[in-house]
């Protein structure tokens, strides 16, 4: 299958990366880096190993490229309103989207723009920063859980039967990948980490081990992981409980690591608050005044992860000046 990569940095970089090393046909839409990539490759610095994709296939407009059997959208959420303009221009006949976006429902964007073609959806846990142009560096982990978006939708059995041709790529390129029936369950797992140490990393002023080693921080980073999982429960998405420890261990054993959206933040860019803030509240809050009506008392507001929304929606509408962390 021919693949394109929307979005070339932590995720779309290291998967479109891994996939080209394989000899798989990969393109990738470049803009900053088009001319670095061009003289030097794409350049992976990975704990399961170095590489650098000497001569990749690169465009800088969409209408260059080939019609693609598979799109992978990995373009900050923040940039969905580009989908309408590129997807139409990249996805062949019979040919799937599959968004590797942080969020809940982002996957509606890639629908809206690129109606009657299968939608597919993933979660990536992994450690990885865009550290240059055409640099990316791979610090830990690197799960992909995807699976279909919309069950039953037009097309459903080619997208299923493209899924599996996407696994069976993956895995033999060496990523870690796995299938999922429940992508709505793989959302809000993911939510569980995202939501907490995204956000009070940015608050904070902190990476990961910071939070960690604060226990101050670390019990408010527990209790939005509980209300994520009560959350996910209340709009009827089950998670197994022992979900919670897990992230809190995962957390305190990885990397000291820059969440992607303190870097946004402390780049000066937009930050994805309504993706993996506001959507997951939308949802929470939908259900409870649903049930309400109904005389049911099953919905778990978030009270705490409500807040920090509300803080960074703030942060995020303020005029900035850039810092340059080190990487």
């Amino acid at each position: 299958m021919r693949y394109a990569i929307l979005g070339s940095g932590a995720v779309g970089g290291l998967y479109g990366g891994r996939l080209a090393q394989a000899g798989h046909d990969v393109h990738f839409l470049l803009h900053s880096d088009y001319d670095q990539v061009a003289e030097r490759g794409l350049r992976i610095d990975s704990v399961r190993g170095d590489f650098v994709v000497t001569a990749p296939n690169i465009y800088r407009d969409a209408a260059d490229m080939p019609p693609c059997d598979v799109v992978i959208v990995a373009l900050k959420s923040t940039n969905n309103h580009l989908l309408a303009g590129l997807l139409p221009q990249l996805i062949g006949e019979h040919g799937v989207v599959l968004s590797l976006q942080n969020g809940l429902d982002v996957e509606a964007a890639a629908i809206a723009a690129a109606p009657g073609h299968g939608v597919l959806g993933g979660c990536c846990f992994l450690c990885s920063n865009k550290v240059g142009p055409g640099h990316i560096r791979h610090l830990d982990y690197g799960r992909i859980v995807f699976g279909l978006y919309e069950e039953g939708a037009e097309g459903t059995d080619w997208t299923l039967e493209r899924g599996e041709q996407i696994l069976a790529d993956m895995v033999g390129a060496g990523i870690d990948a796995q299938w999922t029936d429940d992508l709505a369950a793989a959302r809000w797992r993911k939510l569980m980490w995202n939501i907490p140490f995204n956000g009070l990393s940015v608050v904070l002023d902190a990476a990961t081990d910071e939070i960690m080693a604060s226990p101050a921080a670390r019990s408010l980073a527990e209790t939005m992981i509980q209300e994520v999982f009560q959350g996910a429960a209340s709009c009827g998405v089950s998670i197994d409980e022992s979900a919670i420890a897990t992230t809190m261990k995962h957390t305190e054993t990885m990397v000291p690591y820059d969440s992607s959206m303190r870097l946004d933040f402390l780049h000066g860019r937009a930050m994805e608050v309504d993706a993996i803030f506001g959507s997951p509240l939308r949802a929470v809050t939908q259900e409870l005044s649903r049930k309400r009506k109904t005389g049911e008392n099953s919905v778990h507001p978030m009270p705490s992860v409500a807040m920090l929304h509300q803080q960074l929606q703030f942060l995020d509408s303020r005029p900035r000046q850039t810092s340059n962390p080190a990487s």
